[in-house]
């Protein structure tokens, strides 16, 4: 779909910042995640906001789109693809640039496989604490009868004899591109394996192992060497997780602080006096409400937010007290509140 208002599809004006578009992202992410969304439409939504998020938190990418629009002046594609699930990462232009100008010698070999890019949902929890898990992903692999070569009796390829890459001049420019007959590769099979047909790779499904550190947050990628798709006799690529971080019931997020808000009656906000709260441990935090203290006053309780993942200590949780005023009173009440009035 062409001209696309990736704003629109955040919910965003366009002179959102860097954090609202994050949040508006994170919440539609989650709510139309195809793991907890079995809409038919989900999925498709659910790359409709990819797209538009990794276009929007791109400073370099907005600034493009807010000039052209979703159709990129450099050709009919766009932006495109937007993020799925899984999805490869070698970008839009990379093959096209790749062939016309390194002369298609960087696929030649394939000397290294494509990355691959898992959207993961984890718990408030999780993300503050670290996890383990175990994710399943469709990938290529190394074809284990062959070895990746793709069978026996290799000749070499009559169309690009040998190199791997046909070209054609025209004026100035010289263009080379990737071997249609070989693949890139150079050489033909006469004898290709029965498994993989000549591929040098076979589709899988792998389960693989996952450490997620605390400290995350909605967006986080961490990188797995080698768990991407497989290159015929050459290395994986890297797998990348991104991270989704659920909601939490009470407290909200903000680096590595976090905010929650705390109700008090207008008696306590006058006297002050000792309140608590629950940690993310689920343990009691203790603190001082002093006196006179005013609704919308914000309270701070150092080193009880979450770890960061830099190693440098733990955030804070911000306390903002809200104080209730009654809107009925019982007879005693009034009587009480009309001496405190004569007193003041």
């Amino acid at each position: 779909m062409a001209n696309k208002d990736y704003y629109e599809v955040l919910g965003v004006s366009r002179g959102a910042g860097d954090e609202e578009i994050k949040k508006a992202y994170k919440k539609l992410a989650l709510k139309y995640h195809p793991d907890r969304n079995k809409d038919k439409e989900a999925e498709n939504r659910f790359k409709e906001i990819n797209e538009a998020y990794q276009v929007l938190s791109d400073k370099q990418k907005r600034a493009q789109y807010d000039n052209f629009g979703s159709s990129s002046p450099f050709g009919s594609g766009g932006f495109g693809g937007g993020a799925e699930g899984f999805g490869d990462l070698g970008g839009i232009f990379g093959d096209l640039f790749e062939d016309v100008f390194s002369g298609g010698g960087a696929r030649r070999e394939r000397s290294r496989g494509q990355d691959l890019i898992l959207d993961l949902a984890i718990s408030f929890e999780e993300a503050a604490f670290g996890c383990a898990k175990e994710v399943e992903i469709p990938r290529t692999a190394q074809c284990g009868d062959c070895g990746g070569r793709g069978g026996d009796n290799a000749v070499r390829c009559d169309q690009c004899g040998g190199s791997g890459k046909t070209g054609y001049s025209q004026g100035f420019f010289s263009i080379q591109q990737t071997c249609r007959g070989c693949g890139g590769r150079g050489k033909l099979i006469t004898e290709p394996c029965k498994k993989c047909r000549g591929n040098g790779t076979v589709k899988e499904n792998a389960t693989v192992k996952v450490t997620i550190p605390g400290g995350v947050d909605t967006g986080t990628r961490l990188r797995i060497r080698g768990e991407g798709q497989a290159a015929p006799g050459g290395a994986a690529g890297d797998l990348y997780i991104r991270c989704l971080v659920s909601e939490h019931d009470f407290f909200t997020r903000q680096g590595a602080d976090l905010l929650c808000s705390l109700n008090i009656n207008f008696i306590r906000a006058i006297k002050g006096g000792e309140m608590s709260v629950k940690s993310l441990e689920g343990k009691e935090i203790t603190f001082k409400v002093p006196p006179g203290t005013q609704s919308g006053t914000v309270l701070r309780l150092r080193g009880k937010g979450i770890s960061s993942m830099n190693g440098r200590g733990r955030g804070n949780i911000f306390v903002t007290v809200k104080v209730d005023i009654p809107s009925k009173l019982s007879s005693k009440q009034k009587k009480l509140i009309d001496e405190l009035e004569k007193e003041f």
